[in-house]
C-alpha cells in the first residue's frame, strides 16, 4: 500500500504570539508538526504495518519545515518531500495546487492529512487537494479500516458519528480520537537522518494553471484583553434585572 501524508509545520501551541509591524514574529519561536497532522502520520504507520507498502510525507513550506518532516520520519515514515515556498505568498488554494502537482505523478492508495492546521484553522487544504486529484474525500475521521480496495470510515458529525464506505484511492483528514501518536524513539531519530528527503521548488513542478494566492491577509491583530468580571449583589430579583440591563446596554447581546 502506497500512503501519502500531507503535513504542515506550525507554531508550538504553547508559544506566545508577538506582533511586529502587523505581522507575527517568528524570532525565537519553536515550530512543531501541526498536532492534527500527527494523527495522520500515526494512522499511516499503522496502515503500513498492517498492509505493507511505504509512507511518503509531503509539505510545502520554508527550509525550517524539514525538521517537521524529520520528526515524521523518526516516527516511522519512509521518505519525505519538501517544496520550498520561500518568498511566495500562498493560501489554501495555492498549497492544494502545489501538493496536487507533487502527488499526481506518484502512486498512492490513500492520502492522509490533519483535519485542520492550528495556525489558521481553515480545514480547506485536504478537500481542495482531493478535488484537484479527482478522488473522494472524507473529513474529521475517528476510525479507519481498509479491506482490499475499500475503506470503512467513521467520522465526527456535530457530536454524532457517521459510517462511510468508499473505494480507494481516497483522501481522509484526521481528528483527535483517531489514535494516540507515538513519540519518536532514539533509534528512530537516528534512522531518520538517513532516510531520503526530496527537495523541490515550485518551478520544478508541472503545475496546471495559476498558483498565486486567491486571498490575502489585510490585518493581523490580537484579541482584546478580557476585562475583569463583575459580581452582582442583592436580592435575586434585583440581580436578574441588573444582569438583563447589562446584557442589553453594555454587552448588547439582547
Amino acid at each position: 500500500m502506497n500512503i501519502i501524508v500531507c503535513l504542515k509545520q506550525t507554531f508550538d501551541t504553547e508559544e506566545k504570539i508577538v506582533l511586529e509591524s502587523g505581522k507575527i514574529s517568528e524570532d525565537g519561536v519553536e515550530f512543531i508538526i501541526n498536532p492534527y497532522d500527527e494523527y495522520a502520520v500515526e494512522e499511516a504507520i499503522k496502515l503500513r504495518d498492517e498492509h505493507g507498502g511505504e509512507i511518503t510525507v509531503v509539505t510545502v513550506g520554508p527550509e525550517r519545515a524539514e525538521s517537521a518532516l524529520r520528526t515524521a520520519l523518526a516516527m516511522g515514515a519512509d521518505k519525505a518531500v519538501i517544496v520550498d515556498d520561500q518568498g511566495l505568498e500562498l493560501d489554501e488554494y495555492s498549497v492544494a495546487k502545489i501538493l496536487a502537482a507533487v502527488i499526481k505523478e506518484r502512486e498512492y492508495d490513500i492520502i492522509l492529512g490533519g483535519n485542520m492546521a492550528v495556525d489558521n484553522g481553515s480545514g480547506q487544504v485536504g478537500p481542495r487537494l482531493a478535488e484537484e486529484l479527482g478522488i473522494p474525500q472524507v473529513t474529521t475521521i475517528t476510525k479507519l479500516d481498509i479491506d482490499g480496495g475499500k475503506a470503512t470510515i467513521e467520522r465526527d458529525v456535530e457530536g454524532d458519528m457517521e459510517v462511510i464506505e468508499v473505494s480507494l484511492p481516497v483522501l481522509v483528514t484526521a481528528q483527535q480520537g483517531l489514535n494516540e501518536p507515538r513519540y519518536p524513539s532514539l533509534p528512530g531519530i537516528m534512522k531518520a537522518k538517513k532516510k531520503p528527503m526530496e527537495r523541490l521548488t515550485v518551478d520544478d513542478l508541472n503545475i496546471d494553471g495559476d498558483v498565486s494566492a486567491k486571498t490575502s491577509v489585510t490585518e493581523t491583530f490580537l484579541p482584546p484583553k478580557k476585562e475583569a468580571g463583575r459580581v452582582l449583589n442583592g436580592d435575586i430579583q434585583d440581580q436578574v434585572k441588573e444582569l438583563v440591563a447589562l446584557l442589553r446596554n453594555e454587552a448588547k447581546v439582547i
